[in-house]
């Protein structure tokens, strides 16, 4: 959901071509892929606990199972993966992370209304807003040894806090954004700092590490995709899927 333009200068001869327009082309394809991915498990989240679809095709919707949670899991830690090489790839972290933060209220607001008691307190957007804006105030300069052992500590804070609170009983759900909460809290969409800051830390890493030229790994990229634009308007399709999807489950009959 972020920008993955690498900053233009000229190209050495024999560095890698970057992707159409200047962009990196396996970024913005792995981005559309992850978002593809997101709009279907919402389209099938819907389908199951909004419509009341048990099964499509013949097909069971297996949601909640661990196979499926799993995949949730893995795409949307690619998604977070990229937005920390893209926070690399420009120097507008501060106000890239503003913009987030402040769809990411909206989103709250708009799913308080719409259900108040799973509304969207602190989901993905808010993960990476919040993460970008701590990068950009502190590791932006910095190595990616520094963004790779800041993660790692995240990561190893993540395993004290779940070690910790296995078996302790929290009473308030004010430290959500650090993964500590009561075990009745639901939500449609939850992604504490605690472990994602360390994945996106692991991306910003790999940013400064694998993408240091601002360049494409690929010497040729492939023709640009429907992947590939949809990577570059990430953040919009997130902000307007759900409504899309809801609004043609309603007229197509699914929804009432």
């Amino acid at each position: 959901m972020t920008d993955s333009h690498a900053e233009s200068h000229p190209r050495p001869p024999g560095a890698p071509l970057r992707g159409a327009a200047g962009r990196i082309w396996e970024v913005d394809f792995l981005r559309g892929f992850s978002i593809l991915l997101v709009v279907l498990y919402h389209a099938a989240y819907d389908l199951r606990e909004l419509a009341g679809v048990r099964t499509l095709c013949g097909w069971e919707i297996p949601l909640g199972s661990p196979v499926l949670e799993a995949a949730r899991n893995f795409f949307a830690g690619l998604f977070i993966v990229l937005c920390g090489i893209s926070s690399t790839l420009t120097r507008s972290n501060i106000r890239r992370a503003l913009r987030l933060l402040a769809v990411a209220l909206i989103i709250t607001a708009a799913t308080y209304f719409f259900n108040s008691s799973a509304a969207v307190h602190f989901g993905i957007l808010h993960c990476l807003g919040l993460s970008i804006l701590l990068y950009g105030l502190t590791l932006e300069k910095s190595g990616p040894l520094s963004c790779a052992a800041a993660g790692a500590a995240v990561f190893l804070l993540s395993a004290a806090f779940f070690l910790f609170l296995k078996n302790t009983a929290i009473p308030f759900d004010w430290l959500l954004p650090f993964g500590i909460h009561s075990a009745a809290y639901v939500s449609f969409d939850y992604f504490p700092l605690f472990p994602w800051l360390g994945v996106f830390l692991a991306g910003a890493a790999l940013g400064k590490s694998v993408y240091s030229s601002r360049r494409s790994l690929l010497s040729k990229p492939p023709p640009v995709s429907f992947l590939n634009i949809a990577g570059r308007h990430s953040l919009w399709i997130y902000i307007a899927h759900q409504p899309v999807l809801i609004g043609v489950f309603f007229v197509t009959g699914l929804l009432r």
